[in-house]
């Protein structure tokens, strides 16, 4: 237990990738991109289980190997690029129940944040425990303002594309931020009955934008493995 809460981490890993075969156990460093989040999900010293939720035998072995549960393999309606993040969640919370593990709060770790520490999940989850929160998911400063966006029209003129009260100087701009995908926390009971992670008692965790790299493709691979030298954070995790 954490603060006398039982927290539960689940690590979404489907083997198939359109985007990058393999992403979540492509070598990062010299590890497998599970592994940075498997290491700082146990690092944290805040959870009851660190379980792994994936469709592949190959997947399973190696989040085990890094120190994951691996209780069960996904169902093949499941394993599809169609699943939700939502039926995988509760797809696993009712296995675990069916074998006597219950929660009072579970967090999503998508492997595909290997910057996303100890020490980001611990405070996070600091916060919402220590201000009685419902929920707290990690966001990180948007890199451009709102107001340099818009669609294009099919002959590609820009007549229109900013309006004359859009163009402000930088520092006149409101500052907005993003939903970094690196960590989803909610009180269980909450999230089986209103399957949201943004309503009442919920809040931002704020995080560095160089620890919120989401991996989607090489280019990605290259800026992660940069930051994480930077960083020196090329150790499994902190």
């Amino acid at each position: 237990m954490y603060k006398g809460k039982k927290i539960l981490a689940i690590i979404p890993a489907r083997s198939g990738s359109k985007g990058l075969k393999d992403k979540n156990i492509k070598l990062l460093n010299g590890k497998p991109l599970i592994a940075y989040t498997i290491g700082a999900a146990i690092n944290s010293n805040v959870f009851e289980d660190v379980i792994v939720s994936t469709d592949s035998v190959k997947y399973a072995d190696i989040s085990k190997e890094y120190g994951a549960d691996v209780p069960f393999l996904r169902g093949e309606s499941l394993a599809s690029d169609i699943a939700t993040t939502e039926a995988v969640v509760i797809d696993t919370i009712e296995k675990l129940k069916l074998i006597n593990k219950e929660y009072d709060y579970f967090v999503i770790l998508q492997p595909t944040s290997p910057l996303r520490d100890s020490n980001n999940i611990k405070e996070a989850i600091d916060l919402l425990l220590d201000n009685d929160l419902k929920s707290v998911v990690s966001v990180s400063k948007a890199e451009h303002s709102l107001t340099i966006y818009n669609t294009l029209k099919e002959d590609l003129s820009l007549e229109g594309f900013l309006k004359k009260s859009d163009n402000k100087r930088r520092q006149e701009l409101d500052t907005y931020y993003r939903i970094n995908g690196a960590i989803y926390i909610i009180e269980t009971n909450e999230y089986l009955i209103n399957k949201n992670f943004y309503g009442e008692r919920s809040r931002a965790y704020i995080m560095d934008n160089k620890d919120s790299i989401d991996i989607d493709n090489d280019l990605d691979f290259k800026i992660a493995e940069l930051l994480l030298k930077d960083n020196n954070k090329v150790r499994l995790n902190k």
